[in-house]
Formats: C-alpha cells, structure tokens, sequence
C-alpha cells in the first residue's frame, strides 16, 4: 500500500507480541505503548529538516544540525495519551494538543467532544497519535481539523491498523503517511481489529 509504513524492526515485532497478550498488566501495557511510540516515531520523523548549527564540544568546534521543523504532537483522546510521553521524550520541544472523539457504538462514526487547537497553528507538522485504526473514521476526522487549522505536513503514528481503516484514511487524506507496528488481518462487526489486542483506553488505564 502506497504511504503506509509497517514496522520491519525486530524490536518492535517483539513488544508488540507482548502487548497483544491478554495476560499483559496495565502496567506493563502502557510502558510497551510508550516504548514502540519511541521506536515508530524514530521512523515517522526520518526526513525531519535539519539546519546546520556550530557547537563547542571539549576539544573545539563541531560542525553538527538541529531540528527545523516545529512539530505538533496530536493525541486522539483517551487512547493516544499513552504514546505521548515516548514522543516527547524524543521531541522534548514539541507541543502537545488534544483532540477528544469517541466511536459512536451503534453507527461506528467520530464524535468530537473536545478540541483545544488555538486559533493559529504554531507548528509545521503535527504527528497524529493513535494506538489503534481501526474504522479509521477517527483518524480521518482529526486529519480534516489539522488540515483545517493550517497544518498540511501531518502523519499518522499508531500500533495496529486494519485495512478497512488504512483505506478510509488515505481514501480522504491520501498525502498522510501511515506508520504503524503492524497491519492486522480485519475488522469484526462491531469495528475492532482482529485479531488485534482489545481496547487499548481499557487495557492502558486498567478500565476493562
């Protein structure tokens, strides 16, 4: 699939194994969460801009760069909160801005109940934060807001994507790269991925 970058690093394949198990604490969930939010990020950021900046080391001066791009971390509420702390960690000047949809469990659509975007955007890319596409109507709806904001450098950092919510992102956003940990074989009825993990709100925050 054009735009759509699944992992191929051993350790991700091997966090993720844990982090599907049914026996995996919350705990421990989260960290796996953060942990392959470091490693995906590292990958979604390679083509980041640099600009050239001298620096005084011990024994002289180095020739070395730094980050151009002011970039924007965007977590879909509440699941995405958990990838935060990772990317951070990498992009400690990042802002952080929260957008809160909710799946509507009869229709399977977005419903946007918080958005605290300021009237201008500040940043040049904004990385969408979701463990999991699934439907892929989240994802989307967060894409249109950003696109609306100003900011058109965007891309989708998540854990597990099924092909129904990869098609539905880059049907409406074709220009947003997807970068997840794996791509899982479908969805069931009631839009969760199979065979997937869970609810990874329920399984970070011990609510299952």
């Amino acid at each position: 699939m054009p735009n759509v970058f699944a992992s191929k690093h051993p350790l991700v394949a091997h966090k993720l194994s844990i982090l599907r198990d049914k026996n995996t604490d919350p705990q421990k969930f989260r960290e796996l969460v953060k942990e392959l939010a470091v490693l995906l990020t590292y990958e979604a950021t390679a083509d980041l801009a640099l600009k050239p900046k001298l620096v005084e080391t011990p024994m002289g001066q180095a020739k070395s760069f730094e980050v151009e791009d002011e970039i924007g971390l965007v977590p879909i509420l509440r699941a995405g909160l958990g990838m935060v702390e990772g990317v951070w960690g990498l992009l400690p000047s990042a802002e952080v801005w929260h957008i809160g949809l909710y799946r509507d469990e009869r229709t399977l659509k977005p419903v946007q109940y918080y958005n605290k975007l300021p009237v201008l955007p500040r940043v040049s890319i904004c990385l969408v934060l979701d463990p999991m596409l699934a439907t892929g109507g989240s994802a989307t709806a967060t894409v249109d807001l950003l696109k609306k904001w100003g900011v058109m450098n965007i891309r989708f950092v998540g854990l597990i994507g099924a092909p129904e919510g990869i098609h539905t992102l880059q049907t409406a956003h074709p220009d947003v790269p997807i970068h997840l940990a794996a791509i899982d074989e479908k969805l069931n009825e009631i839009g969760y991925i199979i065979p997937g993990l869970g609810d990874a709100g329920d399984r970070q925050f011990g609510t299952g």
